[in-house]
């Protein structure tokens, strides 16, 4: 059980794929404005990653028996952009306030590189089924945190009323640049708490 907290904590926190890996920038930056944007794109984003894992891990395994690795890539870009496609459906049939709020962030899912990170990091990390589902959900979670927090940080960033120059994208990329520095203190801690 400690071996799935620190893999599940480690996502989340120690490497985190938004603000220490800095894979899934665009839809960071893009939906962060608004809170109930930023967690709907954060859940999006944990469903798709559990999914695309849950889906793409046993892919994998064929494709190593059918000596096929070489189509890695190109397969699970397949498999995540049917599983983007299914969950726009669903999201506008069932949520559709929520679809209109994520707007054209959603099909990017498709190509966002965090998500083809996690299903390619799993099948690096040589991580058994069950692993590499919860390190995918760990990843979701950790982009829905990094989602969050970042809420927070640009709404007082506008409040604060910064300098002309610094407005818009300069003061968005210095608060990221800082909200990610926040992660650093994690490093070694999971481990230790762990013993992973």
């Amino acid at each position: 059980m400690a071996k799935y907290a620190s893999i599940l904590f480690s996502m989340v926190l120690v490497n985190n794929f938004v603000l220490v890996k800095f894979l899934g920038i665009c839809p960071f930056l893009g939906v962060s404005k608004r809170f109930s944007s930023a967690v709907g794109m954060g859940g999006a984003v944990t469903v798709v990653m559990v999914l695309a894992i849950a889906v793409t891990w046993p892919i994998q395994q064929l494709l190593v028996a059918w000596n096929l690795e070489y189509l890695q890539t190109i397969a699970f870009i397949l498999v995540i952009a049917t599983l983007v496609q299914l969950l726009e459906m669903v999201l506008k049939r069932f949520m559709p306030p929520l679809h209109r709020a994520l707007g054209v962030y959603l099909p990017l899912i498709t190509t966002n590189c965090a998500v083809l990170g996690v299903a390619t990091l799993t099948v690096d990390e040589g991580y058994a089924y069950p692993e590499a589902l919860v390190a995918g959900l760990g990843a979701g979670l950790g982009f829905l945190l990094a989602m969050v927090i970042f809420n927070g940080v640009r709404r007082r960033v506008d409040e604060a009323e910064p300098p002309e120059m610094f407005r818009g994208m300069p003061i968005t990329l210095i608060s990221a640049a800082i909200t990610a520095m926040s992660l650093m203190g994690f490093s070694g801690v999971i481990e230790h708490l762990f013993g992973a």
